[in-house]
């Protein structure tokens, strides 16, 4: 009994870790490559970049130190007060050195000092530090003894204040980029295609999750897809405009609640020649774009996704998302935002004109070029 026991375990065990290991390695499908990821980020890189191409990022040091990791900027900004305050710090010891004025040199009663009180490296230090940042001690002060002194400290006040400015300013920009705005601004998980007005579309969601609206907002998209030119020219990552509109336009939008945008499949659509069928297997990538301006902060920012094939549903819509309560408010329930219903669907774009061509068909008539009345004399077949 004990031996069926274990033996029943033990199939069960290795049943689990075979369906384990074929959904974990060899079930998992193989990724596409994306340009776009789906929060936004660019997968691209650049190689073979000569190294004077590289200065041009030093020469816009504004935009290089905007563009930084938090980890680097705070590095450059920690470096740079420190290596100021030790720099400055050299100096002073230096004229100190110079003067005779350290302890060492053993001065005289009635000798002044170019600065009081530096006694050493330290002493230096943290004068350089109370004079850049202002603090003013009182303790150690700049004598009119020389001049080398006075100008030394002028020189440390305004580098110290073009310091400050950079540094803080580049902070505060980096604290209030648009881009953190664009974080707030979500697209649905999936698109899908169904029929909307009679017509087939391709329906994408997206939603503010902030209440203050994004001005002036305009929504595009492109698709990228390699393709053949007729001279055989191979184009990878060619680029196809896609028109996304809401019932209102695509500019300008009332950005209030979530808004589905749709992309109508026409004869000058791409996706025309696509089908049910034949879409997983297609090579593509669609990215949408939304811009706008921050009504808070008056900044332009721009939001953007990607969709692949995989991600493009066939015979799907979104389901509702905005409902009235009884005290009269809309609700949004972002619950169902990505949820999708099936529904009945045409396989393809050219059935349903085909479909509706042979319906305007049957409701109305054509002349017959070719057709000829002629007109045929009765006889009277009654006469002997």
């Amino acid at each position: 009994m004990f031996k069926m026991l274990v033996s029943v375990l033990t199939e069960r065990m290795f049943k689990h870790l075979q369906k384990w290991f074929v959904a974990h390695f060899l079930g998992r499908p193989v990724q596409r490559a994306r340009l776009v990821s789906k929060d936004g980020r660019c997968n691209i890189e650049f190689g073979n970049v000569e190294a004077q191409s590289r200065l041009i990022f030093f020469v816009d040091i504004w935009t290089t130190v905007l563009d930084l990791k938090w980890r680097y900027k705070m590095t450059i900004f920690i470096t740079a007060f420190l290596g100021s305050w030790f720099f400055f710090g050299l100096l002073w010891y230096a004229v100190a050195y110079i003067h005779k004025d350290l302890p060492e040199f053993h001065p005289s009663a009635n000798h002044t000092p170019c600065v009081e009180h530096i006694n050493g490296l330290t002493s230096a230090f943290l004068f350089s530090l109370e004079t850049q940042v202002t603090i003013g001690y009182g303790f150690r002060c700049v004598t009119e003894q020389c001049g080398t002194a006075i100008f030394l400290l002028i020189f440390q006040s305004i580098l110290g204040v073009i310091i400050n400015s950079f540094m803080c300013g580049a902070i505060l920009a980096k604290i209030s980029r648009p881009k953190k705005r664009a974080k707030t601004i979500t697209f649905s998980k999936n698109a899908v295609i169904s029929k909307r007005g009679g017509k087939l579309c391709l329906l994408i969601r997206v939603a503010n999750l902030r209440k203050r609206l994004l001005i002036g907002s305009h929504i595009y998209g492109k698709l990228l897809k390699t393709t053949i030119t007729p001279e055989g020219e191979t184009i990878i990552l060619d680029q196809i405009n896609i028109n996304f509109v809401v019932d209102a336009g695509n500019e300008n939008l009332f950005f209030i609640s979530p808004l589905t945008i749709y992309h109508v499949i026409d004869h000058a659509s791409p996706f025309f020649h696509m089908a049910a069928e034949t879409l997983p297997q297609q090579d593509f990538e669609l990215v949408v774009f939304l811009d706008g301006t921050v009504e808070s902060t008056s900044a332009t920012c721009q939001v953007r996704t990607s969709y692949i094939p995989e991600e493009v549903l066939w015979g799907y819509r979104f389901a509702p998302i905005v409902s009235k309560t009884k005290e009269g408010k809309y609700r949004v329930d972002f619950h169902n935002f990505s949820k999708t219903v099936e529904v009945e669907t045409p396989h393809c774009a050219m059935c349903l004109y085909n479909e509706k061509d042979a319906q305007a068909r049957m409701k109305r008539g054509y002349d017959n070029p070719n057709f000829i009345l002629s007109e045929v004399s009765e006889t009277d077949d009654t006469k002997m």
